[in-house]
């Protein structure tokens, strides 16, 4: 169960990744639409898991590595607008593939 602290700042990451993405989206993104769906961190708030959802572009693959390479990067950016943390959680990237599955699940459930 997660407190209200970890929520405060699992919302204040997710909505400056959302930020990030959006500005430089041709250099880290590879020009995809890359939106943050969801954002845990974990009870020290040492590490903070980022579901990421990629739209319109190249390979999802393809961008999620190019995220991961410039993973140092973005957690330099978020931590400079995060200045009343004291330390800035390590970031690890995800692709959300919840709207697959429930695309997948909805097929079948129209075969049937």
């Amino acid at each position: 169960m997660s407190s209200i602290r970890q929520n405060k700042i699992e919302g204040v990451i997710q909505e400056e990744l959302s930020m990030f993405f959006q500005r430089n989206a041709r250099e880290i993104c590879l020009g995809a639409m890359v939106t943050v769906t969801i954002v845990r961190v974990t009870s020290d708030l040492s590490l903070a898991r980022c579901y990421i959802s990629i739209f319109a572009g190249p390979d999802k693959k393809e961008v999620l590595e190019n995220i991961k390479i410039n993973t140092g990067k973005i957690r330099g950016d978020v931590g400079k607008r995060l200045k009343n943390m004291r330390k800035i959680p390590e970031l690890l990237f995800f692709i959300d593939d919840s709207l697959d599955y429930a695309m997948t699940i909805d097929e079948l459930l129209k075969k049937k």
